[in-house]
């Protein structure tokens, strides 16, 4: 072996060697932060935001499934959230009535720009209670459960509301969609929290132990929803350029007219007991925990088909024997409870529903706005009358 040979066997041992340490050591190094980020299980990572300092906040929750087009994600932190949201960059004016809008995916807005919505039809109406103007703000998040809205309410109290405006439907109440919304699955903590703070009884076991391991709790493993805080924030930047938070399809298809001859509900045949199956504790639940600021429940509209098998269900959603019997227990309940109720399930025409049975157009909001509107002024002109 030559000299030089000898000397390049050397030069390349030493170069291995160096890749052998620099490998060692960074898979030693990322070890050790994913087992101190899972030590200390960090929370409120979502709380650090770009929104509403150099970004104007968003005015409604992000939620989107096509972030090229809708410059928006859908994402389970609580706190990023919350901290994207214009009402977290808001100190409450002494002059404002504020009414936070929960529900699902009806008053988030889908295909509704943000003034087209619910809270942002019922800002246009300019309504006054005494000296103080009323501002909404759309806490509305897609998706379907009552304690997905309890867990969203629970929340929203810190910011001071006025009144709670709460649309509910049918398909929100069942037992046994309570824990399917994603946002809620993903929160089991904090479902396990209202849980227990209720007594709702909900069956949280499964949900608890999927998230309660040491694994689940690394860097490596949370790391998209590490990377989905990064991109929420991104995203901003077309956020605050073009105010588009969702995607607007040029066409879309229309909700179900013609239906099919099934009139079963989650199961249940034509005149079961259907109040045994609906979780109206977590509508109780929600209730008390706005303790002394007013409720306002709606019964949402629902498109009412006159296509085929019309006469055994009202749209894709439900058969007429259901919701007739829902809306009975609800009126009820509401009744022998003095909550402030609207039932507005027949308000809107047919032709001011869009993808679903229960989103409405621009115009069908602005009717569903002015009714709410009446009302509010009621109730406004109640709280004042109060010593």
């Amino acid at each position: 072996m030559s000299l030089r040979d000898f000397l390049t066997m050397i030069d390349q041992t030493s170069s291995w060697t160096f890749f052998r340490n620099v490998v060692a050591k960074s898979l030693a190094l990322f070890v050790v932060l994913n087992l101190v980020f899972a030590a200390l299980d960090p929370e409120g990572l979502g709380k650090v935001s770009a929104y509403n300092l150099v970004f104007p906040g968003r005015e409604r929750f992000p939620f989107g499934e096509n972030p090229q087009r809708s410059y928006n994600l859908s994402l389970y932190d609580l706190d990023a959230m919350w901290a994207s949201h214009t009402i977290s960059g808001q100190t409450k004016p002494a002059d404002e009535y504020r009414i936070l809008v929960i529900g699902d995916s009806s008053v988030w807005g889908t295909l509704l720009r943000p003034e087209e919505t619910l809270a942002g039809q019922i800002d246009d109406l300019g309504l006054r209670c005494g000296s103080q103007t009323v501002q909404a703000f759309n806490l509305g998040y897609p998706t379907i459960s009552l304690t997905k809205d309890l867990m969203i309410l629970d929340r929203a109290l810190r910011y001071q509301p006025n009144l709670i405006l709460w649309p509910v439907t049918l398909e929100a109440f069942p037992t046994t969609k309570q824990l399917t919304s994603p946002i809620a699955a993903n929160n089991p903590r904090l479902i396990e929290d209202l849980n227990q703070k209720y007594r709702l009884g909900l069956d949280t076991e499964q949900a608890l132990s999927a998230g309660a391991g040491f694994w689940e709790r690394t860097i490596f493993h949370r790391r998209r929803a590490i990377a989905d805080l990064f991109r929420l924030q991104m995203y901003g930047v077309m956020w605050a350029a073009t105010g588009i938070d969702q995607d607007y399809p040029d066409e879309y298809e229309r909700a179900a007219w013609d239906l099919e001859p099934d009139e079963t509900y989650q199961g249940l045949p034509p005149g079961s007991p259907l109040e045994a199956h609906l979780a109206m504790n977590v509508l109780q639940a929600g209730i008390t925990a706005a303790g002394s600021i007013p409720v306002l429940l709606v019964n949402e509209p629902i498109l009412i088909s006159q296509g085929e098998n019309s006469t055994l269900r009202y749209n894709f959603y439900y058969p007429r024997w259901a919701y007739d019997d829902y809306r009975d227990i609800l009126s009820r309940v509401a009744r022998e409870h003095v909550w402030n109720y609207l039932d507005s399930w027949d308000a809107i025409p047919v032709g001011e529903f869009t993808n679903s049975a229960i989103h409405l157009t621009p115009k069908g909001e602005s009717m569903l706005a002015e009714q709410i509107g009446d009302r509010i002024q009621e109730l406004c002109g109640e709280e004042e009358q109060k010593p």
